[in-house]
Order: C-alpha cells, then structure tokens, then sequence
C-alpha cells in the first residue's frame, strides 16, 4: 500500500512527508546556529541533538499543514534525533489538545507523559508543557496535581521543568500555590535551566500579584539561587531589585 494511503481510497499523513517537508526548509546556516545555541557539544545539555535549521514560525506552518496527523505518526516524530522533528510533533500535539473533546484530551495527556524522555530541550518543554499537562490540571484536584511534584522530583532535568513550566496555565488562571509550592521544592535544584525556569514563572506570579511575589521572597530570597531570583525580581523597580539582590 503506497505510502499515507489508507483503506478505502483516503489518505493519512506520515511523518515522513513531515519530515520531508522540515528537511526543504532548512539551511546548513540555521542548522549550525541553532546547535550552537542549544548548546549541543559535549557535556552540555543539549549533546547529541541535531538541527535541520527550520526556524520556529516555519515549523508552526508545517505543523498546522499535518494538524491532523495520528498520535501513531507523532510517536515517530517525537523518536527523531532531529529536533525540529520532535517540536513540530509537539505543535501538533498542543493544536490536537485545544480542539479535543474530554475523552481525546485525557489520551493526549497520557501519551504527552509517556513520552517525557523526547521532550528533552527548553523549547519542546516551553512550548507544550503549559499548553497540555498545564490546561488539563487546571480544574483537576490536588490528587491529579501530584503529578507535577512527581515529575519535580525527576532525576531528569526536562521533567523537573515541565513540572514548574505547566503551572504557567496556572498562573493565567490566577493560581499561585502550585507554583509557590514546587517553586520551594526547586531552590535547591543544581541546574541552570530549572534556576531560570524556575525565577521565570515566579516573575508570571509577581506580574498578577506582586505583593504574592513578595511574600514568596521574604521567605526565600536568601536560599534562592542568583539566577532564579534575578529572574524572579526582573520587573521590579531599580531599587526594590537592588534591595533583594543584596539580601542574597
């Protein structure tokens, strides 16, 4: 059967024409610089990760072109070395989840945590964590939440940061605890990333409710690592800024 033809005449889409299609818009240029800036040499975060050089609003073209394609298809994008191809999976993933009914919605989530280990740079966890885990637990109770303080307990970095980057749904919702309380359990988290991560949505919290920020703050400023608490305070007066950095 040739390929994406299916039974009874109609077509599905693959991952291969995805693939294809990443492949024709890349450029050797873009490529390079992108595994530079996800630094991909050895022992950095991102080793081993290869680049096609798609940019970001072109994968979001092709992603909306295979808006439908099966979680089968997106299973094949996701095990990909090509990064693009793992994102482009994910867009595609985010779209499927917004349109979905509850039934779908509940399959999307289940098969988004079953593959974690794929979803291995900032930007795959940036742009589907809040989108999917984060909007499906909005409304859920505290025994569906324990998720997030499973996944912040992750050996696994990109884990640790989905845990705190889904809270942003949260967040828009105008709910701080679950990002205060994972927050407290990642002050002590030895990475970078999660130290960004981390100050980044405690900035979303200021943003809505500083003096939430502020209370967080007088409690843990001093334990918090530099870079999560610059993150933190980025919005604040000169001078408040100042006031907490030298409290550190």
């Amino acid at each position: 059967m040739p390929e994406g033809q299916v039974r009874g005449g109609g077509r599905i889409s693959t991952s291969s024409q995805v693939e294809r299609a990443l492949k024709l818009l890349g450029t050797p240029e873009k490529a390079k610089s992108s595994a530079w800036f996800f630094k991909t040499g050895v022992g950095q975060y991102g080793h081993g990760d290869v680049f096609a050089g798609v940019t970001v609003p072109e994968q979001r073209k092709v992603a909306r072109q295979f808006r439908d394609l099966p979680l089968t298809e997106i299973d094949k994008l996701l095990a990909s070395k090509i990064h693009e191809c793992r994102l482009t999976a994910l867009l595609v993933l985010v779209g499927q989840y917004q349109k979905a009914d509850a039934a779908t919605r509940e399959r999307i989530v289940e098969f988004y945590l079953a593959h974690t280990p794929r979803i291995n740079n900032w930007d795959l966890v940036d742009s589907s964590a809040s989108y999917i885990l984060g909007v499906h637990l909005l409304h859920a109770d505290e025994k569906k939440r324990k998720i997030l303080y499973r996944l912040a307990k992750s050996k696994d970095l990109w884990e640790r940061r989905i845990a705190i980057i889904a809270t942003l749904a949260f967040i828009r919702n105008n709910e701080y605890a679950d990002t205060l309380a994972l927050a407290e359990l990642l002050l002590s988290d030895s990475h970078d990333l999660i130290h960004k991560a981390t100050g980044w949505m405690l900035r979303e919290v200021g943003k809505r409710s500083p003096d939430t920020l502020r209370e967080f703050l007088r409690a843990h400023a001093t334990q918090m690592p530099r870079t999560m608490l610059r993150y933190a305070i980025e919005r604040f007066p000169d001078e408040e800024r100042k006031d907490w950095l030298g409290r550190k």
